[in-house]
This record gives structure tokens, sequence and C-alpha cells, in this order.
């Protein structure tokens, strides 16, 4: 069995968001899947996926401040500027961090360990609405 949607998440503010529910909540079908694998990909290339702890608050802000030290908005050697001065800077975080994500399902849940999520990465300041590709395979 092969299932595949395109979910479209709600515009969110820069930084790091919870969306483990808000996939799940598009996807009622994992419920039948014994054994597989549910595979996330994000179509754009300013925001990106991550898995992390999703029991204590501050690790998004965390996450977030450390990604903006290490590569800060508008760094002067940077050439691609039409589109704002937090673009290129989220293109790299991107790629750092990467655009899918591989999680086993267990009889009909994700299985994930025991403090993880799946989070949304948002790299930019008004990034918009985000499309998710997820396809799920037993």
């Amino acid at each position: 069995m092969v299932i595949q949607k395109e979910i479209v998440l709600p515009a969110k503010s820069r930084g790091f968001h919870l969306i483990t529910n808000e996939i799940l909540s598009q996807v009622p079908e994992i419920a039948e899947v014994k054994a597989g694998i549910m595979h996330i990909f994000i179509k754009h290339t300013s925001a990106s996926l991550t898995i992390n702890e999703n029991a204590s608050p501050e690790i998004k802000y965390d996450l977030k401040n450390y990604f903006d030290k290490l590569v800060p908005d508008n760094l002067p050697y940077f050439e691609h500027t039409l589109e704002g001065p937090d673009d290129m800077s989220a293109h790299v975080k991107s790629s750092i961090l990467g655009y899918s994500l591989t999680i086993p399902i267990t009889n009909g849940i994700l299985n994930l360990g025991t403090w993880q999520g799946i989070f949304l990465c948002e790299h930019r300041n008004h990034g918009g609405r985000r499309k998710l590709v997820v396809t799920i395979i037993s």
C-alpha cells in the first residue's frame, strides 16, 4: 500500500514549530499500517524539517537562537539578496537541516522516541504557508 498526500501548513513565525499532530491529523490512514515508513518532504528551500525533543518548550527557542547565530541574516558576502536579508541565510539553514524525514511506522503509529517530535523549521521572517508531501509505504 502506498498513500501520498500534499499537506499545507498555515504560515508560522520564524522559528521551530512542533507539527507532529498537524501531520497525523491529515493522514488517518496511518492507523491501518502494521509496519511501514512515513516519508515527509517539504517543497520549499527556505524552510526545513527536523526531529528533536518535544517535551521542553525551551528547545525550539534554543534551536532558533543557535541557527540565527550560526548563519546570521544579511551577511556582506551573500550575493543572493533580491528576496530580502533573511532569504539567503534561510537557504543555508535549510541545506544544513534538510528537506525530508523518514520515520518508521509500527502498529499504526509513528515509531518515534519517547521525547521526539517533528518540527517545521521556518527560517524566514514571513515565510508563508508551507507545503509538505507525505508518503506512507507499507
